[in-house]
């Protein structure tokens, strides 16, 4: 296998200088001149130290050990990851979530429903103020839907939400007689 090595080494050393001569010799004479610039010349792992003398490379086969090198080691697992952790990291992760988005919709229904209270309250109420409100109910409806979308609130649960605020609204519009609802007929 060296001597394969070798020979295909100095075919591409004569192409590249075709005044060298290679040939296999087992004894060196080395030059203190030619040492100092040439000290080794490595064509492969299991050639080294060529040395040039009288016009002539000579080459020297030395085995090597193996070398292994081991990039990078991973202790083998034996266990898998544990399912239910991941359940639990994921779990608490929409948790969170939901938590947010359901303090967001309590936060705006409130703000809502204490407005409305407000104003069922006031003597001198214009009709003119339920237009702040009903800005303040489209917030609500907002993240009612948001809350859906999400999956943090189940959809029936927001229509009844969305329902509770519009009851609300037209109770005190009734009370205030801002609005008079249709008369029901009876046959």
């Amino acid at each position: 296998m060296a001597s394969i090595q070798c020979v295909s080494s100095c075919i591409s050393l004569r192409k590249q200088f075709p005044s060298i001569n290679c040939s296999k010799t087992s004894n060196f004479i080395a030059h203190s001149t030619t040492t100092s610039y040439l000290k080794t010349l490595s064509f492969s792992r299991n050639v080294s130290e060529t040395i040039f003398s009288n016009g002539s490379l000579t080459m020297k086969v030395v085995e090597r050990p193996n070398r292994r090198s081991v990039v990078c080691e991973a202790t083998p697992t034996t266990k898998k990851p544990d399912s239910a952790a991941k359940r639990a990291r994921q779990a608490e992760k929409r948790r969170i979530y939901n938590k947010s988005k359901k303090s967001e919709l309590k936060t705006r229904m409130k703000k809502v429903l204490d407005s409305l209270d407000v104003l069922k309250k006031k003597k001198d109420a214009q009709s003119e103020e339920i237009l702040s409100i009903e800005k303040l109910i489209a917030e609500a409806y907002s993240a009612i839907d948001k809350a859906v979308k999400a999956g943090a609130l189940h959809r029936n649960t927001g229509a009844n939400r969305k329902s509770r605020l519009a009851r609300r609204k037209k109770t005190v519009e009734i009370l205030k007689g801002w609005y008079t609802p249709a008369s029901s007929l009876k046959v």
